[in-house]
């Protein structure tokens, strides 16, 4: 049976959920039919292939021997039975809705942490799929290349393999060390100057803060989901005539959207400069990597109180540059690479305390996963909407991911259902925000 250790960001994932507040992670696509009996068919499909893919197959083991002390490891389920894991629903009319009753219940710990609601659309020309993986499972990249698993197969091109360090045996390891001590020391040194300044970035993004009680709550437990449209060309020309980048202007779009939801729901919006929580994967492309997950982050307030769209564009503009300057790996944002110096039994002992902590360090998060160019099928079924879900951190009522397929850019909105019983008025918000951009810009 083969395992490997959760890394420290796993483990802290792991640890921080309970039955309020799973960790995670899901994305609901939506698949043309060609018959009513195409979900059906999918739910089938799905069930066949899971079985082929290693990554799939794999639980998460709590450990307590000495030199492991609280942690914990993937390993290979001996019992593994897809059928456990793949579900086919009752059609609908809503895929939304059933998938955000879906998202809040938490995956089964002691199984591969991961499962597929397949939803017949009752007009009979669509199904949707609602992947749901736990973050110690999976982190974005990998969820995604863990689904694509169990679609059908694409045609790649070959991708020439990258020369690798010969092994080494402990002996060379042993001679190369006191070479390598001046370094080691300096790396020590560099790793507590990082989280001293971490810690006081994340005091002072803090002050003066007026707290937005729409974005917090007394977690409910209760899940909510809905998804936006916006066509890719259109953010491309807010781009071109107002600055930034693509993801500068989903953003803003973002700081707009809440804007006109306070003050339409009468919270208002003066004053309020929430702190966003941008994440950063820390992958390097086409490398091997650790199966974990390798994340750091931006924080950035957002300019909900600028009444002016051009204006919040360039102040979130502005506060991206600066973030990119200092790099991932310092500010407040980067509060997820302490989790690599706490100890396995910290994690154990913390993991609540840090995830009720959540609250202190961001009031939204905000975050983009990327999705391939070329389109996807299940059971020869076209791909056509596929809307990434984030989990809610404890007493946080609204989560925001984003990801651009085939020319259109999907806004997957998950809230807790009590807190935010109007979650459609925001995802409206967010398609007139972009339509007020456009305004302006072209005016």
């Amino acid at each position: 049976m083969t395992s490997d250790l959760l890394a420290p960001l796993d483990l802290a994932f792991w640890n921080m959920e309970s039955d309020r507040h799973p960790m995670h992670l899901g994305a609901l696509g939506v698949f043309s039919a060609h018959s009513p009996t195409a979900g059906a068919h999918a739910a089938d499909l799905l069930a066949a292939r899971a079985a082929a893919v290693p990554g799939l197959r794999m639980r998460i083991r709590d450990l307590w021997q000495p030199l492991a002390f609280g942690g914990a490891a993937r390993e290979t389920d001996p019992d593994f039975d897809p059928l456990n894991h793949v579900r086919l629903h009752a059609p609908t009319d809503d895929f939304h809705a059933d998938a955000g009753r879906l998202m809040e219940r938490p995956l089964e710990r002691g199984r591969p942490p991961w499962e597929a609601h397949v939803l017949p659309g009752e007009d009979g020309v669509s199904f949707a799929v609602l992947f749901k993986f736990h973050h110690a499972l999976a982190d974005g990249l990998r969820a995604l290349k863990l689904a694509a698993g169990v679609l059908d197969p694409v045609d790649l091109p070959e991708r020439a393999p990258r020369a690798s360090e010969p092994p080494r045996g402990l002996l060379s390891d042993v001679r190369r060390l006191p070479a390598r001590m001046p370094g080691l020391f300096r790396d020590a040194l560099s790793d507590v100057g990082r989280a001293l300044d971490i810690g006081a970035s994340l005091a002072r993004s803090t002050l003066g803060m007026r707290p937005c009680a729409a974005l917090t709550c007394a977690p409910s437990g209760t899940r909510r989901t809905a998804g936006v449209v916006l066509d890719i060309d259109d953010v491309h020309r807010v781009r071109k005539n107002a600055g930034g980048t693509v993801n500068d202007v989903l953003i803003a779009v973002v700081a707009g959207a809440l804007r006109r939801w306070l003050d339409e729901r009468g919270d208002g919006s003066e004053g309020v400069a929430p702190r966003a929580l941008i994440p950063v994967s820390r992958r390097r492309p086409h490398t091997a990597q650790p199966q974990g997950n390798r994340l750091s982050g931006y924080l950035i307030r957002l300019p909900v109180d600028e009444p002016d769209p051009v204006g919040r564009l360039e102040t979130v503009r502005t506060a991206m540059i600066r973030n990119k300057d200092a790099g991932p790996n310092r500010g407040a944002g980067a509060v997820a690479l302490l989790a690599d110096h706490v100890p396995a039994f910290g994690h154990r002992l913390g993991g609540p305390l840090v995830g009720q902590a959540a609250r202190l360090w961001f009031d939204i998060l905000v975050t983009s996963v990327p999705l391939p160019g070329f389109g996807l099928r299940l059971g020869g079924h076209e791909l056509t909407e596929v809307y990434p879900l984030a989990p809610l951190a404890p007493g946080q009522a609204l989560a925001v991911a984003i990801s651009t397929y085939r020319g259109r850019v999907h806004y997957g909105l998950v809230a807790d259902a009590a807190a935010v019983p109007d979650l459609d008025r925001f995802a409206h918000a967010v398609s007139a925000e972009v339509e007020t951009l456009l305004t302006v810009c072209d005016g």
